[in-house]
Parts: structure tokens; C-alpha cells; sequence
């Protein structure tokens, strides 16, 4: 009988020390399997790898696949902080204290929005420890040729962050997904009491973003130096973080390739959760060659 997840039965907390502070970290991690996935999810706030990747986990594990997704610190479960540097950077490190602490070696790494920006600043730095990258609306930061910045998403990210209330939360989630007709009121919710459980979160990320507003650095420049295989995935209509990053993406990274969903804002893995999983398996059994 295939084993049913749930986010209760997975829950783990492992301390990563990060400078000179000790951080109670939160994951999910369904433990068996030779090979590791790793699940990186997006800034939004009341974010978490559950509510990010809940649609993509089991096809994972059906396939022999172990998957951990990472409460980055400052969301869910995971210890908050203030960051005044480079957040994807940060993030990097953590997953890095994980993987010492797991006893991990190579890992499979799939990155949705601040989920991309961190995969390729640990891929960057750690490459030792990584097999194929699977970027989804991000991976770098910078300007956009085409989209006035910051886009209007972001922008309605830092107001829920500021005020957050159910109206702000579904004026941002009216831009987050192309067809927002599966945006349900108990999704709302959820997501509203996520957000408003844990206000630290929110205060240290506004008071973080105040702080240095770049807190996800343009890293274009060094993408010559990522080797791994990597497939990017890009919604046409994203209006959080515009679809010619993701040309910027294809073009640095020399062992890649580029597919873009039409009809598809900002969250793939979830619109278009049955294609993304079977793209994503076929990736990670025969790669891009």
C-alpha cells in the first residue's frame, strides 16, 4: 500500500547554528529513499514547503525518491531572524547545517521563487552537494528588461506584509495563479491563520527588508559557474518575478533548458501540478541530454 504523507507525520526540527546564534529549524522528511529531493519554497508570508509542494511530494516517493522540504528561517515553524545580508545566501546556509546534520551527500534540489534564488546560492557555493537543480520563478535577482521593478507582485507581498489582513492576502493571491477559481475561502484561511501565528515572522522580515531592501542579490554573473543539469520552469503570466529572468537563467547556466507554462502565474508546481511532476521525474531520471 503506498504510503499517504501528511505534514503532521513528517515534522522534524533539527539546530543550525547560523553566526552566533543557534536556530531551531523545522522540515518535513519522509526519510526513506536512496535518493534525496530537497524542496525549497517561496517568501511569501504564512509560506511553508507543505503549503508549497503538498501537490508534489507522493509521485516523488512513489518513484523511490526520500523528500525533505526546509522551513527556511523566518517561515512556518522555523526560527525567525533578522537578515541584513543576502537571504538566498542565508538560506544556503542553513540547508547546509541540514545537510551536515542528516549526513547527507549529493541532493536533488527543486526551488520555487525564493526557493530558485537560494538553490543557486548553494549550488554556488556548495556544489559538492548538489546533483540536478530544478529552478521555478527564480534563481537570481536583478532588473527586468520588459517588467517595471519591483513587479507588482512583490509589491503586494511587502503590503500583506505590512498589513495582514484577509483583503490584502487576497489581493495578492488574486495575481499569485492564472485561474484563481480554485482559490478557496478555507485556503484563505488557512493561509491568513499561518500568517497571523506567527507575527515575528512578519515583523522581522519587514524590519530585514528595511535593513537592505536587496535581500535576494543579483548573482547573473556567476551563473557560467553552476555545471549541474537544470530544468527551468516558468509561468507566462508570473507578475511576481518576471518570465525574462528566466530567459537570464537559461542563458547562463550552460546544461539547462527552459519550459514556460502558458496560462500560469507565479506557483507551477501547483497550477499545473500533474505536468510539472511528471516533467520533474522524467528530469531527474534521464536529465537534459
Amino acid at each position: 500500500m503506498t504510503q499517504q504523507w501528511t505534514e503532521a507525520g513528517t515534522s522534524k526540527f533539527v539546530t543550525i547554528r547560523e553566526g552566533d546564534a543557534d536556530l531551531n529549524i523545522h522540515y518535513n522528511d519522509t526519510e526513506a529513499g536512496d535518493e534525496v529531493v530537497v524542496m525549497l519554497h517561496g517568501s511569501g508570508p504564512g509560506a511553508s514547503g507543505w503549503a508549497n509542494f503538498n501537490r508534489n511530494i507522493q509521485p516523488l516517493t512513489d518513484a523511490g525518491y526520500r523528500v525533505i522540504l526546509m522551513d527556511c528561517p523566518g517561515w512556518s515553524k522555523s526560527d525567525t531572524i533578522v537578515n541584513d545580508g543576502s537571504r538566498s545566501h542565508l538560506n544556503a546556509r542553513v540547508l547546509k547545517g541540514l545537510v551536515d546534520a542528516l549526513g547527507l551527500n549529493k541532493i536533488h534540489i527543486i526551488g520555487n521563487s525564493m526557493g530558485g534564488h537560494s538553490a543557486v546560492a548553494f549550488t554556488l557555493e556548495y556544489p559538492e552537494h548538489v546533483d540536478k537543480l530544478i529552478l521555478m520563478g527564480g534563481g537570481t535577482g536583478g532588473g527586468s528588461l520588459f517588467t517595471p521593478m519591483p513587479a507588482e507582485g512583490i509589491k503586494r507581498i511587502g503590503k500583506l506584509y505590512r498589513e495582514p489582513n484577509m483583503d490584502n492576502l487576497k489581493e495578492m493571491m488574486d495575481i499569485f495563479v492564472y485561474d484563481t477559481s480554485n482559490l478557496t475561502e478555507e485556503l484563505f484561511q488557512t493561509r491568513l491563520d499561518n500568517i497571523l501565528a506567527r507575527k515575528d515572522h512578519l515583523e522581522n522580515f519587514v524590519a530585514s527588508t528595511k535593513a537592505n531592501p536587496k535581500q535576494f542579490p543579483d548573482v547573473g554573473h556567476r551563473l557560467g559557474e553552476i555545471k549541474n543539469e537544470t530544468l527551468i520552469v516558468w509561468g507566462r503570466d508570473d507578475r511576481f518575478v518576471p518570465m525574462d529572468t528566466g530567459i537570464r537563467l537559461v542563458n547562463g547556466i550552460q546544461r539547462s533548458e527552459l519550459h514556460i507554462f502558458n496560462r500560469c502565474g507565479h506557483w507551477v508546481q501547483w497550477e499545473y501540478a500533474d505536468k510539472f511532476n511528471r516533467m520533474v521525474l522524467d528530469f531527474l531520471k534521464h536529465g537534459i541530454n
